[in-house]
């Protein structure tokens, strides 16, 4: 599967807004911080299903966190 642009600059936007190193966040989505360096400074966009369900999930999660916190 293929990460697009605006997914990755998402993820990079919620990891600086959360104050995350790369370590982090691959301990809280379960991606290797290796394939999150390619991802980050590589530009590696294909990537395995899994680690594309792994930072989708873990972004729809963020952004519905964010969402709940508005209407409270």
């Amino acid at each position: 599967m293929k990460l697009t642009d605006q997914q990755v600059t998402a993820i990079k936007r919620k990891r600086g807004e959360l104050d995350l190193s790369i370590t982090s966040l691959a301990s809280v989505t379960g991606v290797s911080k290796w394939t999150l360096i390619d991802i980050f400074k590589h530009d590696h966009r294909n990537v395995t299903s899994i680690t594309f369900k792994r930072l989708n999930d873990w972004l729809i999660k963020e952004y519905n966190h964010d969402l709940v916190k508005e209407v409270n």
